[in-house]
């Protein structure tokens, strides 16, 4: 479901790709659960096989006609009127717009909220309060656009230390485990899921098969794309 109206081209209030649900949360340790999801617009990495490109490509996307600007106070709306407790905040990346994110977050403090990441903005003080948590993931070289800046230590840092971040990697052969490795090693970080790179039920469950074992071995969990394997690549689910 679509939250309607608003204006992209105002100068208040949060950009919105699309908000929809009830739906079951597709990755990660919260999979499973039911949930609402509110997707911002604006990136500031261009991967290739990105599957929401509409939150940034505009040059196969009019950004006003696949986004729309909402008050915190709406959203806040669309969501109190939906009886799941988990609220996800996706995107794009929704650090981009964070000092409204703080507010929204707030208006909601009944809910569950988790915020997805890319993990190259550092996040506020108050942001980091205010959430259960931030399921950031982190780009490796195959997936990130080739200018993309695509590690930030100073963001990963302060992620991996404010109590409340689980670390997800997007990988397409058991190979980038290594380059996995290499980040958890430098910047310490806790509670790591792998997930297979894919938009197809066969391409997911293809890839856990190939990295389950590589996974174990190496201590960290595994996560499917569940919404992928029930709905294939279909929007809004």
């Amino acid at each position: 479901m679509s939250l309607s109206g608003g204006d992209a081209g105002a100068g208040k209030g949060l950009l919105v790709a699309e908000c929809f649900g009830p739906t079951f949360q597709g990755e990660g340790p919260s999979a499973g659960q039911q949930s609402l999801f509110v997707r911002f617009s604006r990136c500031n990495l261009h991967c290739p096989g990105c599957d929401t490109p509409q939150t940034w490509d505009w040059s196969r996307f009019n950004p006003r006609e696949v986004s729309t600007r909402h008050s915190i106070e709406d959203l806040a709306a669309w969501v109190m009127a939906r009886t799941p407790r988990l609220v996800v905040v996706t995107g794009g990346e929704p650090l981009l717009q964070q000092s409204q994110l703080v507010g929204l977050v707030q208006l909601l403090s009944g809910r569950r909220m988790e915020v997805e990441t890319n993990g190259t903005v550092v996040p506020q003080p108050e942001l980091i309060e205010s959430v259960a948590a931030f399921n950031v993931s982190p780009k490796l070289e195959a997936f990130a656009g080739p200018r993309d800046r695509r590690i930030v230590p100073e963001a990963l840092s302060a992620f991996a230390a404010c109590g409340r971040a689980r670390f997800k990697f997007v990988v397409r052969e058991a190979a980038q485990l290594d380059e996995v490795a290499s980040l958890v090693k430098r910047f310490s970080l806790p509670e790591v899921w792998i997930m297979p790179e894919g938009t197809s039920s066969e391409a997911v469950l293809g890839g856990m098969r190939g990295l389950a074992d590589e996974v174990l071995e190496r201590g960290w969990n595994l996560t499917p794309r569940l919404h992928t394997l029930l709905w294939e690549d279909e929007r809004g689910r």
